[in-house]
């Protein structure tokens, strides 16, 4: 995908760290910096969590969004150097990431509508196990299931929380999500599903008032759910630009085979 050749005007925005605050003042006093509606490029300062907040704020935008590793954890970062950052930019690669729509509804009857770039997670809130029925396409496909909780992962979120939970690592241009179960006890053979991300997800609270369940968008909670529905969203994107010689393809190649 093409992107603009221009990368003059830049603006940086960094997390809260110590260690973000210092490369963000280094980089500036390097490059300058200009406010967001200005800039031909966002350069994201911290980890993979900023990176998302990033993402999100500037969705639909089109400004290509190029992050430096400046925290602890990095898969969606370039590496951090200060040097010749224009011209690692004009030898990025151009991502299209699309989220994930949720729409939760609670006991309350409220409903609550968010994107996730990663992944939508539903969690157990208490020490009882939850019970969630998941129904793919209108057809129920798990009449029952008592876990800890269950997420659908994007493949750009397939390698963090997913991968936790030991679900499969997705190539990020597939149109493919994952429904991976978290600490599942009934059924216990089921290790989850590789679905195509145009089928449509519901997952069902089973036992609401004795097993209330959360459920979260990247960084957006709802408690006390009944009823989330899940469908990739094309309609909406964000850019992201990682350097060629370490690209997506690479970095998920190197997970696979991490020993």
């Amino acid at each position: 995908m093409p992107h603009s050749p221009s990368f003059e005007h830049l603006c940086f925005v960094s997390s809260d760290t110590p260690e973000a605050q210092d490369a963000k003042a280094r980089l500036v006093a390097e490059y300058g910096h200009v406010e967001a509606e200005d800039a031909d490029t966002i350069v994201a300062l911290g980890g993979d969590g900023l990176m998302l907040q990033t993402l999100h704020r500037f969705i639909n935008t089109d400004k290509p969004i190029y992050g430096l590793n400046c925290g602890s954890v990095g898969f969606l970062m370039n590496e951090f150097r200060v040097e010749g950052l224009r011209e690692r930019l004009a030898d990025t690669v151009v991502t299209a990431l699309h989220p994930l729509a949720m729409e939760a509804r609670t006991v309350l009857g409220d409903t609550h509508l968010a994107h996730a770039f990663n992944e939508v997670s539903m969690m157990r809130q208490t020490y009882q196990a939850a019970k969630l029925r998941i129904s793919i396409d209108d057809k129920v496909r798990l009449d029952e299931m008592s876990c800890d909780g269950v997420l659908v992962a994007t493949p750009a979120g397939s390698t963090a929380y997913n991968l936790s939970a030991h679900g499969p690592i997705l190539p990020i241009h597939v149109p493919l999500l994952a429904v991976t179960p978290i600490s599942a006890f009934r059924p216990r053979g089921w290790r989850g599903a590789v679905i195509p991300d145009r089928c449509s997800i519901v997952i069902d609270v089973l036992e609401h008032e004795k097993r209330p369940v959360s459920v979260a968008a990247d960084h957006q909670e709802v408690r006390d759910v009944l009823r989330v529905a899940i469908k990739a969203d094309v309609r909406q994107r964000s850019l992201i630009l990682f350097d060629r010689n370490h690209g997506w393809e690479e970095r998920v190649l190197t997970e696979q085979f991490r020993t």
